[in-house]
């Protein structure tokens, strides 16, 4: 079994992490996409509204998608959620590195180096890079050179040994900055996000004020 991992704070998840989602599924032939947020992203400022907010939004969110799943993985961590503990944890539930495909975007690959235990957890699974708006999935390859040589163009067979797949594929232009943007300036949010995910947020009233707005844990 193929189980692609799409993590990140998704704050909130948009169509954009859809497609990703999508196009690392078809072009790798993975049998599901598990959507993991963090709870505590170790490289960003801390999310707008609390894990349990954005955990629903990315469960509603993939609801109706055929083989995308929430995972809540993360949840339960203390501390920063760091991708290798994460793996320890799939690790020792039995989940082999070798079905393994972490999902990441064009522009997130390039901030690779900076991860707790690189460049040793390129060896715990397999990595997909998806292109995303202005950031084309080949231009990795010059953006990392030093991990030119384990980059593979897809379609491809898949290799025993880890890899890193590289997706071009168009993907919405939206981000979450930008779903964030539109909610404070009052427009709307189609094609933006799910209907169910612009549900949630009107009816919590999320990211409406500044960063401790009701409704919010912002913590920043």
């Amino acid at each position: 079994m193929r189980i692609g991992l799409l993590g990140g704070t998704f704050d909130p998840v948009h169509l954009g992490h859809l497609d990703v989602a999508h196009a690392a599924r078809r072009h790798l032939s993975l049998d599901v996409v598990w959507f993991v947020p963090a709870r505590m992203p170790p490289h960003r400022t801390r999310p707008h509204v609390s894990a349990a907010h954005r955990f629903a939004m990315v469960a509603q969110a993939v609801a109706d998608q055929d083989a995308l799943l929430a995972s809540d993985v993360e949840m339960e961590t203390e501390g920063p959620s760091y991708t290798v503990a994460t793996l320890d944890r799939l690790a020792a539930q039995g989940v082999s590195g070798q079905s393994l495909f972490l999902i990441l975007g064009a522009d997130a690959f390039k901030d690779l180096p900076t991860w707790k235990a690189y460049p040793a957890i390129l060896d715990r699974c397999h990595f997909v890079v998806i292109s995303r708006p202005g950031a084309p999935a080949h231009t990795v390859r010059t953006l990392v050179p030093e991990l030119a040589g384990r980059m593979r163009d897809t379609p491809c067979e898949v290799p025993p040994a880890p890899s890193i797949f590289l997706v071009d594929a168009p993907t919405a232009p939206v981000s979450s900055t930008g779903v964030r943007q539109s909610i404070l300036e009052g427009a709307g949010l189609e094609r933006m996000v799910p209907a169910a995910v612009a549900a949630h947020i009107e009816r919590y009233r999320l990211y409406r004020e500044s960063p401790f707005a009701v409704g919010s844990s912002k913590e920043v």
